[in-house]
Parts: structure tokens; C-alpha cells; sequence
């Protein structure tokens, strides 16, 4: 069965930067489509950032210049580098790989996510 699993999340101030992790078991993940969501109180799940097997990113405008979405496919782990953060930014972030053409349809059920939440 297919495991994803988040970490790295926390409590930090605003200006603060963390780094998140997603452990991937059960696929074939050098191969996959790789993002990372989040879902803020009262919003809905958004597309963070992916990353393709070849290297090539995307991210949502909120987040450009902020963030940086990275994979090693010898540790089956995408991460996402945090920097910058602001207040707005707290939501559980959660990893998935992404199918279809659009890029942002998750494949598999969710994991349990890992909270981020930034202080004023």
C-alpha cells in the first residue's frame, strides 16, 4: 500500500523558515509527479508546489520566491524548504503525487499532514 508521510512542521514566528519532508513508500517514485497542498482554516486544499521527475517546478503565486520544492529520488522524499514565513501561510501541509494533465489532481488518500502555524 502506498504510505506518505509528512514531518517537519511546527510553531514558528513570522519572518521564520521551515523545512517539510514526505517520506513516499510504495510507489514508483522517481517517476511520479510529486506536490505538496496545504488547507489554511476555512480555505480550501491548494496546490502548493510540484516538482517532475525531471526537475521542473511550479508554484502558487502566494508562495513564489518563498518557497522551494526539491525531491531525492534515492530517499523517495520530496521536500519543501519554507522561508519567509508569514501568518498566512499556517495550514497542515500535506504531500501527494499528482496525475492528469491539469497538475493538480492528487492520486492517493491523504496522509495525516503535518501542521505548520506562524506567528505574528
Amino acid at each position: 500500500q502506498v504510505q506518505l508521510v509528512e514531518s517537519g512542521g511546527g510553531l514558528v514566528q513570522a519572518g521564520g523558515s521551515l523545512r517539510l519532508s514526505c517520506v513516499a513508500s510504495g510507489i514508483i517514485f522517481s517517476t511520479n509527479l510529486m506536490g505538496w497542498y496545504r488547507q489554511a482554516p476555512g480555505k480550501q486544499r491548494e496546490l502548493v508546489a510540484r516538482i517532475t521527475s525531471g526537475g521542473s517546478t511550479y508554484y502558487a503565486d502566494s508562495v513564489k520566491g518563498r518557497f522551494t520544492i526539491s525531491r531525492d529520488n534515492a530517499k523517495n522524499t520530496v521536500y519543501l524548504q519554507m522561508n519567509s514565513l508569514k501568518p498566512e501561510d499556517t495550514a497542515v501541509y500535506y504531500c501527494n503525487v499528482i496525475v492528469g494533465v491539469v497538475g493538480v489532481v492528487p492520486r492517493y488518500s491523504w496522509g495525516q499532514g503535518t501542521l505548520v502555524t506562524v506567528s505574528s
